[in-house]
């Protein structure tokens, strides 16, 4: 079983959303239980919050209810728990290389696209549809760059 852990700045956008879609991808294909999946902040400011509203209203329209999930924060303890860590954007795998040291195994969601690039933060730009393609684009590609691997 292979262990994500997907992470970004406050864990109520991104990364539950990408935790939540990479979930029903590889349960759709069949797949759910070659995976432990989760997602965690870099930060401190949401800890204990659920799900930010327009994430958790993208997720329901997928037909996925994300309201059980609460923010929880990145820690160095997490290094020999999770096979890969999932960032964000470029500031994100900065503080991950931060708290879990340089040589752990992360990796930037969208470096496995045919188009390298951070994922625009929605608490900033609103724009939660533009995040949910790049996270599911991101998906596709993070399951497929996994499959290399083996």
């Amino acid at each position: 079983m292979q262990k994500i852990l997907f992470v970004c700045h406050g864990n109520i956008c991104r990364s539950p959303m990408a935790e939540f879609l990479f979930r029903e991808y590889v349960t759709k294909l069949g797949r759910g239980a070659e995976f432990h999946i989760e997602s965690a902040a870099t930060s401190t400011e949401e800890i204990g919050n659920p799900v930010y509203p327009p994430a958790a209203r993208i997720l329901r329209k997928r037909g996925i209810d994300c309201s059980a999930k609460r923010a929880r924060q990145l820690r160095a303890s997490d290094r020999s728990s999770w096979d890969y860590f999932i960032g964000m954007d470029s500031r994100n795998i900065a503080n991950m290389r931060r708290i879990l040291g340089p040589d752990a195994p992360i990796l930037r969601l969208l470096d496995m696209t045919e188009h390298p690039r951070d994922i625009a933060d929605p608490w900033y730009t609103d724009n939660f549809d533009e995040t949910l393609a790049d996270v599911l684009e991101g998906c596709e590609a993070l399951l497929a760059w996994l499959d290399e691997q083996r």
